[in-house]
């Protein structure tokens, strides 16, 4: 009885410690789940207007709702955590890796998600406008202190062409520099004035240097930027939110300012997809969540990049419609189908 009673304390000993570490240990995953959706059409949570015009150009009131979808991400993850997640399947644990590349910081990652959204709102104000029809072009956003650019390009310089290559859009000044080494001369056409009256074309030789991060282009230390010619200011607010998925949405919300009648029939609309200043809507992560977080906030009809309408068939709720888009131009179809009481082009 006395090494019976020793073996049970023993064995309750372990199963305590267990326990506690099971529940207290973090362990290397995160977990995806639904994240907040937003009204980009209303006001933020700091009051706000999200999607904010001004200028002499008309805007319209509009009505329904345009709601932009999030994912969240849970870093804190402990082991009985992760296996209550897995279990429950209402999120997806993946390896930490999968979010928080190895040599990057949760800071880094963090900074970067933040770049993308703001430039996301850059893309989107230029294909919304570009879509409208106002001429864009592209400029000299920054340029980074001691890079080979320094002392010859300077914020707000056009773009014209790079290696006798004309660009618009900052992926064409890119994709000008794609085949561009480290000690090559790169030759960067530029305007300076405004865009309405720019002045004469001027060549600029820039030597190019090796990247940072390792990447085998040149570098130049620059980061292109789109201009609109128009005569409106767009002003997008929506706090703490990373990342570039919402492109989209912002960009369907700005037309439905500027253009008379309301896009969404006064319907709840959400969707998701980046989009770059020509228009051209890409695929995202965690559109299952995504979908799921729509529906619960109301909506009937989710904007689906074409490139996850496979996955998005297969995970959407019940009640919710699915309309493939692959462009600004197709988005806005989607929309005016939806007001019409038409079904959008499906997924």
């Amino acid at each position: 009885m006395t090494r019976l009673r020793a073996t049970l304390a023993l064995g309750l000993v372990l199963a305590g410690v267990l326990g506690l570490l099971g529940a207290t240990v973090r362990v290397p995953f995160v977990a995806l789940g639904d994240g907040p959706t937003f009204d980009v059409l209303g006001t933020g949570q700091d009051g706000r207007t999200v999607v904010d015009i001004s200028g002499p150009a008309p805007v319209y009131p509009t009505s329904g709702q345009l709601r932009m979808t999030t994912v969240a991400v849970t870093t804190q993850v402990t082991l009985f955590g992760a296996m209550a997640m897995w279990a429950s399947g209402n999120e997806q644990v993946l390896p930490r890796e999968s979010v928080y590349p190895p040599g990057r910081s949760s800071e880094q990652v963090d900074q970067e998600n933040t770049r993308q959204f703001a430039q996301s709102e850059t893309d989107a104000e230029a294909a919304a406008l570009r879509y409208l029809g106002y001429p864009t072009a592209v400029q000299v956003g920054s340029v980074l202190d001691n890079s080979p650019s320094a002392g010859l390009l300077a914020p707000g310089d056009r773009i014209v062409a790079v290696n006798g290559r004309p660009v618009t859009t900052p992926q064409e000044v890119v994709d000008a520099l794609a085949p561009t080494r480290p000690g090559q001369a790169v030759t960067v056409t530029i305007q300076r004035g405004p865009l309405g009256a720019p002045g004469p074309r001027t060549d600029v030789t820039v030597v190019a240097a090796a990247r940072p991060d390792g990447d085998p282009r040149g570098f130049l230390g620059v980061t292109p930027t789109n201009i609109v010619d128009s005569p409106v200011d767009v002003r997008i607010s929506l706090g703490d939110i990373g990342g570039p998925s919402a492109g989209l949405i912002f960009a369907s919300a700005i037309v439905d300012k500027l253009t008379p009648g309301d896009i969404t029939g006064g319907h709840v609309v959400a969707g998701t997809g980046t989009i770059d200043a020509l228009g051209r809507v890409g695929d995202i992560g965690g559109i299952r969540f995504k979908m799921d977080a729509a529906r619960h906030d109301g909506a009937t009809v989710f904007l689906v990049p074409a490139g996850n309408c496979a996955e998005a068939v297969a995970d959407a709720p019940d009640g919710l419609t699915l309309a493939r888009v692959g462009t600004l131009g197709e988005g806005i179809t989607a929309l005016q189908a939806v007001r019409e009481g038409r079904t959008p082009a499906p997924c």
